[in-house]
């Protein structure tokens, strides 16, 4: 058999075996040599499954040649493809940053555990995404968080520390919320398999462990992707943790967390058992508007420009589930293309940031003042970054927004409309704040030592800004996979 049949396998495999051998080297360089290896191959292996997948539909692995439902099953449809794309994508660009970056942020002698640590949570992450099978998602969803605790925890600043323990104790609620509802769906169906479970559900929906494992999986599953009023370990997770984790885990751990409430809600109990017998809609309506408005206005009072971006996130977090509310397909092509473009804005701005805290030993609005006449290509980007949030055209935010607006006048909601709009104008306000520290405020006097962003932390970082301008541009690969994703969701498609 070809090493092509098992790219599913690969795909968790490479990153998960790196992880150990980077601990066993104890060297940073090889440590970073083998992890990088190990990442630029997944990202490879998530663009052919992307291809094939598009090409020829879904893709299934039987692990142990096992056969489905008896096994574990891998598999990689439109969703899941575009999915571990973005994740691995985002690894590839942010690792050659932390060579840079973890110099002035990490002990050296750690430098080698934060590599292996960066590989077993994008192992977790991708096996997330790609599994089908419930228990090993919980299991996937456990080894990303473990992870993400050690590397928020590895920063300099004690209150990282802080951050850390945080964001593990409301991550083991969730977890325990999300084991207690895979396991209630055991009890009612006697499968693990994801296709299987949807199956044997469908005569089951309305008793009442069924919506019991509902609630359960709902609250767990939002504690992890920070929704609000649920969002409480993020902001000092993504302000203290060393920049290159920050900028990672911004990108793709609420995403995925997001394919894991997309993936249970549509693929296992079904849209007509969460969105036509339950209120499920209206309640994530309600939710979404709220992070939408609350954590942008509490963005507006932050002086510190990660936890300012770090709220900022919450709020996207808003928008992205007020796409799954629409339940339409226009709805969450809207939710899927703002996961994606979230992303990549998000990662690049906390990179840039990186750069800022490298050159002025901070990220306050008054150690960056006037920082736009010596670091002028680093914060333009900051600025794009910011315009994208806002939702400016010619920026990936814009799309996002704009399929938002298209769902809410399919429904005739006009008053929503006017919402997303209205709530695009406090993160005008937030993002000014940066605007006017860094061109109109009268600069330090110690700035005439700073220096635009070395080579190593720029190109990674601007890799990132290119590609949230380009998706504002070339929607053909965001809107399209999105699209496909969203209508398989639905059912239209296989």
């Amino acid at each position: 058999m070809s090493v092509a049949a098992h790219l599913p396998a690969l795909q968790v495999v490479l990153p998960l075996a790196a992880a150990p051998l980077a601990v066993l080297l104890r060297n940073r360089t090889a440590a970073f040599a083998l992890v990088l290896a190990a990442t630029w191959a997944a990202f490879a292996i998530s663009v052919l499954m992307w291809q094939q997948v598009a090409a020829s539909g879904p893709l299934s692995y039987a692990l142990g040649s096992w056969p489905p439902p008896w096994g574990i099953e891998y598999r990689v449809d439109a969703l899941s493809a575009l999915v571990l794309m973005l994740v691995s994508g985002v690894a590839a660009v942010v690792l050659p940053y932390c060579r840079a970056s973890i110099e002035r942020e990490i002990r050296r002698d750690n430098h080698y555990l934060f590599y292996a640590m960066f590989a077993l949570c994008l192992s977790g992450l991708l096996g997330i995404a790609i599994t089908g099978d419930a228990f090993n998602l919980f299991v996937f969803l456990e080894i990303s968080s473990l992870s993400s605790y050690v590397l928020i925890a590895l920063g300099r600043d004690r209150r990282a520390l802080l951050a850390a323990y945080q964001y593990l104790i409301m991550g083991t609620i969730g977890a325990t919320f999300i084991v207690i509802g895979v396991g209630l769906l055991y009890l009612m169906t006697g499968t693990l398999n994801l296709a299987d479970m949807s199956v044997r559900l469908q005569s089951v929906t309305s008793h009442r462990p069924v919506l019991a494992a509902l609630a359960f999986l709902t609250v767990g599953i939002s504690l992890k992707l920070a929704l609000f009023p649920l969002h409480q370990w993020l902001p000092n997770a993504y302000a203290y943790a060393p920049s290159a984790v920050s900028a990672f885990l911004a990108a793709t751990a609420t995403k995925v967390s997001v394919y894991a409430l997309l993936r249970f809600y549509f693929s296992v109990f079904g849209e007509g058992a969460v969105f036509k017998q339950l209120p499920m809609a209206e309640f994530m309506l309600v939710l979404a508007l709220a992070g939408m408005f609350v954590a942008s206005a509490v963005a507006i009072f932050q002086d510190n420009l990660k936890r300012l971006f770090a709220y900022s996130s919450v709020a996207q977090i808003g928008y992205i589930v007020l796409g799954i509310s629409f339940d339409s397909v226009t709805g969450l092509t809207a939710t899927v293309v703002h996961l994606v473009n979230h992303a990549v804005t998000k990662g690049a701005l906390f990179l840039l940031l990186g750069a800022v805290m490298a050159a002025m030993g901070g990220v306050t609005l008054a150690r960056v003042r006037g920082i736009g006449r010596v670091m002028p290509r680093t914060t333009f980007g900051i600025v794009l970054c910011g315009l994208s949030l806002i939702g400016v055209p010619g920026t990936a935010g814009f799309v996002s927004k704009w399929y938002l607006i298209l769902a809410a006048m399919e429904k005739g909601q006009w008053w929503l409309v006017f919402l997303i709009v209205l709530s695009s104008l406090l993160a005008v306000a937030y993002v000014w704040r940066f605007v006017e520290a860094a061109y109109f405020r009268a600069p330090r006097a110690d700035l005439a030592q700073v220096r635009e962003a070395p080579l190593a932390l720029a190109l990674p970082a601007w890799l990132m800004v290119g590609a949230t301008v380009w998706f504002g541009l070339d929607t053909s690969v965001t809107v399209g996979s999105a699209a496909r994703a969203a209508a398989m969701l639905l059912g239209a498609v296989p």
